[in-house]
């Protein structure tokens, strides 16, 4: 039995926050591995001769990689379990992270050139990483009671902000001591530790793990103390599934989620250093802002999700933590292009990336909300959207920076985040996808789709 033995002590373990931790940690990876290339984009350019466009390019190759495979990462995650799939896909963008600061030199810039060399290798990357979000949010779905998604949530979301607080002071020191190169090296090595972290600690259901107890158990799950009942893995309900309203709301929601934090992940630092005239080091302090942001108003986020839910149900509850959150980005985005203040436009535009993702733990919340079995499939269809938007980003911030100006591109995103909002209003998160289509779950039991 791998259920902490407990029959004398009625307090429950606090396994499942040890395991949000560790979501946290992998998300801080991702987005360390995401985000170099953006941070050291100014050297590459520089030293390799790219164009402001073909760097755009550049940037959205990984997001391409990473939209593609977000489905069937999803889809292998509910059939053989997040832990390993994750293990194995972190193994994969670790390895091709490091690749990247060799990309220039490799064989291949003989047949696609150097730009084309960079944009395969980081197509990779994130292939690699596609499977991340869908199977963390699985873990998060398996090992958090349905009072506390928005809170667990959070976690996946915090460990951006942590990761993008993190990476432009870290990559930027890093590009200063020793080049722009051992800074991908070093961020694939990191890699292969948290694998092995992962792999040790983390058990795809709380009731395969040995510091859970029963009482912490039956939390989890609410309902007797008891065993968790064994998760028949099926194939997910496609059908059902493209012709629910709400997933569809849920999706286009999340492209234009995706178009405007996309723009921080990519050109926001060389933003500040090309139009605020800010140096590398200012430009890599004050990149970190945004992120700093996100980290304390994802989990803000999550519990007023949370709260709202409890207060007015499940329907209305998500819907306004979304329009709260992508409403108010879109106001701050606005406001941060117009002011000549750098120190003032970049607080709001920071706040702006707050409340994007701030709204964003209620987008993964919901995925649970409508199917708890196959939430790792949904996640991926979800985030395959999500980071379609995010492809889209940078290519056409570029064209309309180029064309009309930054403040126009920023205007720009502020006007996709309105999208955002409006599109969820169409999801019914009260209404689980097996309810809505006639299907009934194998692992569905009825206090579990109650709206609390």
């Amino acid at each position: 039995m791998t259920v902490a033995q407990t029959s004398a002590v009625n307090r429950p373990t606090r396994g499942r926050w040890a395991i949000m931790a560790c979501v946290t940690m992998v998300t801080v990876l991702t987005y360390l591995d995401r985000l170099n290339l953006a941070i050291a984009g100014k050297y590459i350019q520089d030293e390799l001769s790219l164009s402001t466009h073909t760097m755009g390019w550049v940037l959205s190759a990984f997001l391409l990689g990473y939209s593609l495979l977000q489905i069937p990462g999803g889809w292998a995650g509910d059939r053989y379990g997040p832990k390993n799939i994750l293990t194995g896909a972190i193994l994969l963008w670790s390895l091709f992270t490091a690749l990247t600061g060799l990309a220039p030199d490799l064989i291949l810039s003989r047949w696609v050139g150097v730009a084309g060399s960079l944009m395969i290798v980081r197509f990779l990357v994130g292939v690699g990483e596609a499977a991340n979000s869908p199977n963390n949010n699985k873990i998060i779905a398996n090992w958090i009671g349905s009072d506390h998604r928005g809170i667990g949530s959070s976690f996946m979301v915090m460990g951006i902000g942590i990761g993008g607080a993190l990476t432009p002071p870290f990559i930027a020191w890093i590009m200063q001591q020793w080049g722009w190169r051992s800074s991908f090296y070093l961020s694939g090595l990191l890699g292969l530790f948290v694998m092995l972290i992962w792999k040790w600690y983390v058990t795809d259901t709380p009731e395969e793990h040995p510091k859970v107890n029963a009482e912490e158990l039956a939390l989890i799950q609410q309902r007797p103390t008891g065993k968790l009942k064994g998760v028949e893995r099926k194939k997910p309900p496609w059908k059902p599934m493209f012709a629910n309203r709400s997933v569809w709301g849920l999706s286009l929601g999340y492209l234009c989620q995706g178009f405007p934090i996309y723009f921080y992940h990519t050109w926001f630092f060389i933003y500040l250093v090309r139009v605020r005239h800010l140096s590398i080091t200012q430009g890599g302090f004050w990149g970190s802002t945004p992120y700093l942001a996100i980290a304390i108003l994802a989990p803000v986020g999550g519990w007023f999700s949370d709260a709202a839910v409890r207060k007015v149900g499940k329907r209305i509850g998500r819907r306004l933590a979304v329009c709260v959150g992508m409403f108010g980005s879109a106001v701050l985005l606005w406001a941060g292009a117009g002011i000549s203040s750098s120190a003032s436009a970049i607080s709001l535009l920071a706040l702006g990336a707050g409340l994007n993702m701030f709204a964003a733990t209620t987008f993964w919340a919901t995925c649970i909300d409508l199917t708890e079995d196959y939430t790792a499939s949904l996640s991926g269809v979800m985030n395959t959207f999500g980071n379609l938007g995010g492809w889209l980003s940078p290519i056409v911030s570029a064209y309309v920076a180029t064309r009309f100006g930054w403040n126009r591109a920023l205007d720009c995103a502020a006007a996709v985040s309105i999208a955002s909002g409006l599109f969820f209003l169409l999801v019914r998160a009260d209404q689980r996808i097996d309810q809505a289509n006639g299907f009934t779950s194998a692992a569905e039991t009825p206090d579990l789709t109650v709206a609390t």
